[in-house]
């Protein structure tokens, strides 16, 4: 029979509420409709803390509803990444061609056309080798300039002069003045000094340069690419007369039935049907760690099989699939602009007007004390130095590192800018079911209370009278006792107690399983801090007692220290009742609140942001997700296709507080990252601009093109292996 209906005093969180929470955040939850199964209450155990557990990770539920997610609001194509716009277009292969058939090119003009101020054993001169240069300078600004002049004219469009801008002047100027030597030298007879070699050589690193950064920002979408490699191309569908059928990935449809061999890959979402095997889902949790799963569990595509076979019913396909999810997320926060990239692209639009008024002042104060060609060289090396290649890339290879690292982390960062403002939190709010503990009722002690029976006894006598129901808690008793080997004593009948528990006949005798509230004595019994007890009771004497509760994951009380030290506060909030919030509570150390509903936890952020402090919110996506799109950061924590994309900034898809802990590290070592790169980028700039312009050629100190073009091309090399540096301490565990 069932008896489940003892556990029906739900304290209901006010749903309305949240909807409209929702809707005024613009959430969608196609989860809303799974909450209801897990609004049983343990009335009769004295567990009305649990009910503001949210259990929509388990894995029997339909989540077909993400075939609604809609990502339209993404459209991020708008955005101008750091004024590389104009050659967004642009594959690093791209650059790779345009480089490598513009390189002989080049080291004909630098080895026929002289370096200004240096001598060069390498370079020599035939009669007319100056047309000669002048010839292959056209065709290379022709072929290799292209990408730096559609880029300019893309940046002119928007109204924002960048770096295209820079380059594009800086080759327009250098080429134009030597084509203009060349005449002039032919026309009077004297020799006026060229500048094809700093031309060449400005292209040529400039190239070389996109080519490096492009290469380096492709391969920030490996992780994409990783992702895509565990879908196996075919599968093995399973038709109607048990014949084995192998089609493409791409041709499979929710409902199919496919068959997926020891050590294959699992082509997409499904739910076992039959078969046993342990699986290794890297993806979802981040380690190696096989997980033993059979029929009614959840797999994800991309899962590796272990050694058993197993038949698997298709839930999700193609976009909807977990790893396409997975790979939309990663995609939209590589093209999301921070904030930090929007101050590089007004750090590169000032360098370009203090470029282009630095150059002219130069210009004219070095006419009046030189002569034109004087002036014309110190011009030409203003606008070579000001390219602000290394500021371009600053910011965009950070990014692209920090999004793959938290990737392979299994921290799914769908807004950068969290990363940002993260690593300023003042406080952070955790959930404490399924965040902080397992979120799996536990039986932590059974306590004998008559010498009449034995423990094992007493075990038997527990799982027997909570057989006969499905509620989670029931169910932990009854495993306990099957993981300790015994047996289930047979009940007669067993009847619900009206709000105190339940009662049953078993070999003549009368037991009673009740809260120690309607026991109504004390239990001489150490209880673990945060656990709930339940009496069993022979003719109105109890005679033993079992203390059940949720345990502290592992990884949360380093998830703590390791918030205190970055001076952020925890506090969390919990549906629980104020005995077990506060046993969690004082095993971590930290601030409270219990008997909170999702409307108490959005007033709760709402309050603290109001003070002026920057809120982390921390919930399972569902019942939280109108406080998770209150708070500065929202962190949604849940594993795969159980999670709600939409309430969150971050996702971790495992559940487990230490990644809170390396996303917080991830946030301040990639703001860290950006800020040197940043300070390399634009402050090379900024000293070498006044150095270029001559400020201190009067004591004999100048900087030439070349020597320019080298220094920046050296500081972007810089700024790439710095980006590129950028990692995580080995994960802890605990």
């Amino acid at each position: 029979m069932n008896n489940d209906n003892r556990y029906s005093s739900h304290n209901h969180h006010d749903y309305d509420y949240m909807d409209k929470l929702k809707h005024e955040h613009g959430i969608t939850d196609e989860h809303g409709d799974h909450n209801d199964k897990h609004q049983e209450h343990h009335a009769g155990h004295d567990h009305s803390g649990h009910s503001g557990h949210d259990h929509s990770g388990h894995s029997g539920h339909d989540h077909s509803g993400h075939s609604g997610h809609d990502h339209s609001g993404h459209d991020h194509s708008g955005h101008d990444h750091s004024g590389h716009s104009g050659h967004a277009h642009h594959h690093h292969g791209s650059f790779k061609e345009l480089f490598l058939k513009s390189l002989p090119l080049g080291i004909i003009i630098m080895l026929l056309s002289p370096m200004h101020g240096f001598e060069l054993p390498f370079q020599f001169t035939f009669p007319y080798s100056d047309i000669v240069v002048a010839i292959l300078s056209t065709i290379l600004i022709i072929y290799g300039g292209r990408p730096f002049y559609q880029g300019a004219v893309d940046e002119f469009k928007q109204k924002e002069p960048g770096m295209m801008a820079l380059v594009s002047l800086g080759l327009s100027v250098s080429y134009l003045y030597s084509i203009y030597a060349v005449i002039i030298t032919y026309v009077t007879g004297e020799h006026v000094m060229d500048f094809f070699f700093e031309f060449a050589s400005l292209l040529l690193i400039m190239l070389l340069g996109h080519w490096i950064e492009m290469k380096a920002i492709g391969e920030a979408g490996d992780a994409q690419a990783e992702l895509a490699k565990l879908v196996p191309k075919d599968a093995h569908v399973v038709l109607e007369d048990d014949s084995i059928e192998t089609r493409p990935v791409a041709d499979l449809k929710v409902g199919d039935l496919i068959r997926v061999q020891a050590g294959e890959n699992v082509p997409a979402d499904g739910i076992i049907e039959r078969g046993e095997s342990r699986l290794n889902e890297a993806l979802l949790t981040g380690e190696s760690k096989a997980v033993k799963k059979g029929p009614g569990d959840e797999v994800i595509g991309g899962s590796t099989n272990g050694d058993g076979v197993l038949y698997i019913k298709v839930l999700e396909t193609g976009d909807q699939s977990f790893i396409s999810q997975v790979q939309t997320l990663i995609s939209q926060a590589q093209s999301q602009p921070s904030r930090a990239e929007n101050i590089a692209q007004k750090v590169a639009g000032w360098l370009f007007y203090i470029a282009v008024i630095v150059a002219l002042i130069a210009f004219v104060v070095w006419m009046i004390i030189g002569d034109i060609p004087t002036a014309v060289i110190f011009t030409i090396t203003t606008l070579v130095i000001a390219c602000p290649h290394a500021l371009g890339l600053a910011i965009p290879l950070v990014t692209a590192r920090s999004t793959s690292l938290g990737a392979s982390r299994g921290l799914l960062v769908k807004d950068r800018q969290a990363l940002e403002i993260a690593q300023d939190a003042d406080v952070i709010i955790l959930d404490k079911t399924g965040t902080l503990t397992t979120g799996e009722f536990k039986v932590l002690d059974v306590k004998l209370l008559n010498d009449k029976y034995t423990k094992e006894e007493i075990i038997a006598l527990l799982s027997g009278i909570e057989g006969g129901s499905s509620h989670p808690i029931a169910q932990s008793i009854v495993s306990f006792a099957d993981e300790q080997g015994i047996r289930p004593a047979s009940f007669d009948s067993i009847d619900v107690i009206s709000g105190s528990g339940v009662e049953g006949k078993a070999g003549g005798h009368r037991y009673q399983l009740i809260s120690q509230k309607a026991y109504g004595r004390n239990i001489d019994m150490d209880i673990p801090k945060g656990a709930t007890l339940s009496v069993l009771v022979e003719n109105d004497d109890a005679i033993g007692a079992v203390a059940l509760g949720d345990e502290l994951k592992p990884t949360s009380k380093e998830l703590i220290k390791a918030l205190k030290k970055n001076n952020i506060q925890p506090i969390m909030a919990t549906g629980d009742n104020e005995k077990a919030a506060q046993g969690a509570a004082e095993d971590l150390g930290i601030e409270y609140r219990s008997n909170q509903s999702p409307q108490d936890k959005y007033e709760l952020v709402k309050t603290l942001k109001d003070e002026g402090k920057k809120v982390i919110m921390v919930g399972d996506g569902v019942n939280d997700a109108p406080s998770l799109a209150l708070a500065d950061v929202g962190i949604a924590i849940g594993a795969g296709t159980q999670v709600a994309l939409d309430s969150a900034d971050v996702i971790l898809t495992q559940s487990d507080p230490g990644d809170i802990e390396s996303f917080i590290e991830l946030a301040h070592k990639t703001t860290r990252k950006m800020k040197q790169n940043l300070f390399w980028g634009a402050g090379y700039n900024f000293i070498a601009i006044p150095l270029a312009a001559g400020i201190l050629a009067p004591i004999g100190i100048t900087l030439s093109p070349a020597l320019g073009g080298i220094l920046m091309s050296v500081s972007t090399v810089i700024v790439a292996i710095n980006a590129m540096l950028l990692s995580l301490d080995p994960k802890n565990n605990g």
